[in-house]
């Protein structure tokens, strides 16, 4: 099944707490479902949970990155 990779806008400090919690085995649930939604409103149907892959580098605007698993031939 293909990966859909996503990118959510966030600030600095939730950046590094999702990070944080990720390096620690557990979740943020918040950004999680934010990434299943983001999945859907892009017309894909998502096959898994989200999975936590890093953010980015960015001065101004910070991302957390998602990696969700999609049907390939299933849309909403």
């Amino acid at each position: 099944m293909p990966l859909l990779r996503i990118h959510l806008g966030t600030d600095r400090s939730t950046a590094r707490r999702v990070l944080q919690l990720h390096q620690e085995g557990r979740i943020h649930h918040a950004s999680r479902e934010a990434a299943r939604e983001q999945a859907w409103r892009q017309g894909r149907t998502p096959a898994g949970d989200p999975v936590f892959v890093g953010i980015t580098n960015g001065r101004r605007d910070v991302q957390l990155l998602y990696d969700v698993e999609v049907y390939s031939d299933a849309t909403r």
